[in-house]
């Protein structure tokens, strides 16, 4: 068994963030599912969205933030997100951040939906620029203890020990590379492990995101709001050898336009914004045209600015489409919709907290208030960093309780599965049917087949998951087919359409903006409840 002060989940920017700001000060465990690098945080290509420079200002910013979540935002976590920018990004710099610069200063950059350039940014490669600066502070850290190659699989409650403190204790984690099952008691958890872009069959995301948090949070009994609102990032790069390249926003904020196979222009018809809508409107439009005019793709021409300009702005994107043939200076990009940010999650307060104690929640995988109906653009890295440091002052503010001595995980009754195809085939026909029935324009009658295919998957993996040793496969596959659910069960409640929800049965939006909460429980038939302790 390992023990920690604190224990993190997740190693992206939230995560990373929040470890290093309690190693000074208790025992660390931080589990990534591979290696610290491999979040989603590190794939960011825009920047960070702050109020920066004197022409800008708060009020703007939350305005906007409102605006693109269509009224849908909690006012005083937005507030608190916003007021806090400025340091959030101070600490970045503190910690040798190498922010773009120009004769002015730090270069600021605009995208879609914001009234003024606040997107402070590396290049266009800004999640992999912190992500770079961070690990080696984290591994240098000696308070860290650092659990590559391990997913999580449950957090350690109350209730699975059979009393009735509702805490969180800890966790058990795979350790994928021994194919043991590690128990890890801790004061507080937190939970960054991201969103859940793997549930659709095309997303931006890495593979790390399978919606781990918010399924495990959920089994422990926590309220999750607002996951039918999944962002569909408008421009993914379509070519069969690209997986998952994300064409930045700036590209659009920096003059990149949207156009037919023809060459002809087609935002300003769908939003007076033209390319600098929001991106649920720009990535409705986009759907709209491929699917009136039969097409595979559409394209992001930003060829007029020139090969000096693109090169300096866009040099990671210039690169990567070079190697398939693109030249973006030349030529336009290929593009088309795809899953890219979970805007919905674990319900938590502007401390972090959960419903479950000793529980906290940061990053995408939560669902603080700020985005609402549809996440601003280049506000996501922010809100990792505000409140990754509110969890970590909260849980060092909080008097540490005393830790009950926690079970080994059993598996004396289960046995090494004999058709693991089965896994991939469910993983397949998931993310399949939910781009098919519960993507970017949705019906009653689509959401409907989705629950059922959702139910009969259900009952498959629980049988599974019963009989057979865990997997890494096994666990991604148990917490996307419960985070679907959720989507689906969310999407089915909102009549209405708001943000990124967009119903052809409700396409009218409601007066009065209101959340979709789901209330968390530990069912009696949870999958492996009949196991003891854990499963």
């Amino acid at each position: 068994m390992l023990s920690f002060d604190v224990l993190i989940i997740g190693s992206g920017l939230a995560g990373q963030a929040a470890a290093l700001r309690l190693a000074p000060h208790c025992r660390v465990g931080l589990i990534s599912k591979r290696r610290l690098e491999d979040s989603a945080s590190g794939w960011a290509q825009g920047g960070i969205a702050a109020v920066l420079d004197s022409q800008d200002s708060i009020e703007e910013h939350i305005r906007d933030t409102q605006v693109a979540g269509a009224w849908l935002n909690d006012e005083k976590a937005t507030r608190h997100v916003v007021e806090n920018g400025r340091r959030a990004i101070e600490w970045l710099i503190e910690q040798g951040v190498p922010f773009t610069q120009d004769a002015a200063g730090y270069h600021l950059t605009r995208e879609g939906g914001h009234s003024a350039r606040r997107v402070i940014h590396v290049a266009d490669a800004t999640g992999a620029a912190v992500q770079d600066t961070l690990t080696p502070k984290v591994r240098a850290a000696s308070n860290i203890t650092i659990l590559e190659d391990h997913i999580a699989i449950d957090l350690i409650t109350g209730d699975k020990l059979g009393n009735s403190d509702k805490r969180c204790f800890g966790a058990y984690a795979l350790d994928t590379v021994k194919g043991e099952v590690v128990t890890i008691s801790a004061g507080s958890t937190l939970i960054a492990t991201g969103g859940a872009g793997k549930v659709y069959l095309y997303t931006t995301n890495p593979d790390t995101s399978t919606g781990d948090g918010i399924a495990m949070a959920w089994r422990a009994g926590c309220r999750v709001a607002n996951m039918e609102f999944i962002q569909f990032h408008p421009t993914c790069l379509y070519h069969p050898q690209a997986k998952s390249f994300l064409i930045s926003e700036a590209v659009r904020g920096e003059g990149g336009l949207l156009k037919l196979p023809d060459g002809s222009r087609f935002m300003p018809e769908h939003d007076e914004r033209g390319e600098l809508a929001p991106r649920d409107i720009v990535a409705r439009a986009i759907d709209f045209e491929m699917k009136k005019h039969g097409l595979d793709c559409v394209f992001l021409d930003i060829s007029h600015k020139g090969a000096a300009f693109i090169k300096e702005h866009f040099p990671n994107i210039h690169a990567r489409c070079l190697e398939l043939g693109i030249d973006i200076a030349r030529q336009p990009i290929p593009v088309v919709p795809a899953a890219h940010y979970t805007c919905g999650g674990i319900v938590c307060d502007l401390a972090g907290r959960t419903d479950v104690a000793g529980l906290y929640v940061a990053g995408e995988a939560s669902c603080t208030g700020l985005h609402g109906a549809n996440r601003l653009a280049s506000n996501s890295l922010l809100e990792c960093l505000v409140f990754a440091e509110a969890a970590v002052n909260d849980i060092l503010a909080t008097r540490p309780q005393p830790l009950p001595i926690l079970p080994e995980w059993d598996e004396s009754r289960v046995t090494d599965a004999d058709e693991e195809v089965v896994i991939s085939h469910n993983w397949h026909e998931l993310r399949r049917f939910m781009w098919d029935y519960v993507g970017i324009v949705r019906t009653n009658k689509r959401l409907k087949r989705a629950l059922n295919r959702i139910h009969l998957l259900k009952r498959e993996i629980h049988d599974f998951y019963s009989n057979f040793r865990v997997s890494h496969d096994l666990i991604e596959l148990r917490n996307l087919v419960l985070t679907a659910e959720l989507i689906i069960r969310c999407a089915i409640l909102r009549h209405e359409s708001r943000g990124l929800h967009y119903s052809r049965d409700y396409p009218e939006t409601a007066k009065k903006a209101r959340n979709t909460v789901l209330k968390g429980a530990v069912p009696k038939d949870a999958p492996g409840a009949q196991k003891k302790p854990a499963r």
